[in-house]
């Protein structure tokens, strides 16, 4: 090949890589351009008190993070009654030091909102803060609680999620945090209420693989799974002084928690064998008032789910 010729080739080549347009063969790959890795997504998970994303997401963000993919879990309110013998200031500042500990075990952002427990509303202001939160984070995924619930501070949270979908691409609403161009997609986490309507799973995620970084998650809100849930309900001579043996009742606390609506999900999306042998699931019922996905992109929000 004559020198010109060889130059004016690796001169063309070098263009077209620097557009972005030259992909180079993957070995072994029969000369096929190498598919371009998909963007990280974007989760954010709100709850009303710090433990609330973990109890309910724990085990599906310790996949997301894996994955590579970006979470960010949210308090709205920042604990500071929730304790039989703390409360005020002190006790919001060991709550919210449990929480960022949850969430550095497994790799998650967590966020302590400066709202009273237990003085939760769903006025503009608080649903400002949710807008803010949501757009600042470029959210593909938004999950919470659905306003079905015997705490006040948990049905609020739900509302100020509906709230928020949709307004979240308005420009003039909270204008000093740019509006996000497309809805996300809004997802409740899963509860046992019944009425008006029981929680229905679009999605039902096995976390058998995760299920111990979701109690880690748990062991590290110390003044919530150690002190003040068992103190409420009259269990806290049984809480163990040793720290594996407070492990194992964590996990046994969860075990069983499958119902007949989630193990169908599962089932669904895992087939029947591997679904019915499923011991720990998380699971997620879209929210009307976001984008409605298709099973396509569930796949993609959800990319750990069978094909």
């Amino acid at each position: 090949m004559r020198a010109d010729r060889r130059l004016w080739i690796a001169g063309l080549v070098l263009a077209l890589a620097s557009t972005g347009a030259y992909l180079a063969a993957a070995p072994g790959q029969g000369g096929q351009a190498a598919a371009a890795p998909a963007a990280p997504l974007n989760i954010i998970v709100f709850g009303a008190h710090p433990d609330d994303c973990d109890i309910r997401a724990g085990g599906t963000a310790a996949k997301w993070v894996a994955a590579g993919h970006r979470v960010r879990f949210v308090s709205m309110t920042n604990g500071d009654a929730g304790h039989q013998s703390e409360g005020g200031g002190a006790l919001g500042a060991r709550r919210r030091a449990e929480a960022q500990e949850a969430g550095r075990r497994i790799g998650v952002e967590y966020i302590v909102l400066d709202n009273h427990d237990g003085e939760l509303m769903p006025d503009l202001r608080v649903r400002e803060q949710v807008i803010r939160l949501i757009r600042q984070w470029k959210a593909d995924l938004v999950l919470g609680p659905r306003p079905n619930d015997y705490h006040p501070d948990h049905r609020y949270t739900g509302i100020l999620l509906q709230d928020a979908a949709f307004m979240v691409t308005v420009p003039n609403v909270a204008p000093d945090t740019p509006s996000l161009r497309e809805n996300p997609v809004f997802m409740y986490v899963e509860d046992g209420f019944q009425k008006p309507n029981p929680f229905t799973p679009d999605v039902a995620v096995s976390i058998d693989d995760t299920f111990q970084k979701k109690i880690d998650m748990l062991d590290a809100h110390v003044s919530q799974v150690y002190e003040w849930l068992p103190w409420h309900a009259g269990r806290l001579d049984q809480v163990p002084k040793d720290p594996a043996a407070r492990r194992q009742m964590l996990a046994k606390q969860r075990e069983g928690r499958i119902s007949p609506a989630t193990r169908e999900a599962l089932v669904k999306y895992y087939g029947p064998e591997a679904g019915a042998r499923v011991q720990h699931a998380e699971a997620f019922e879209i929210c009307e008032y976001g984008r409605r996905p298709s099973q396509a992109e569930i796949l993609r929000l959800f990319p750990f789910l069978p094909r």
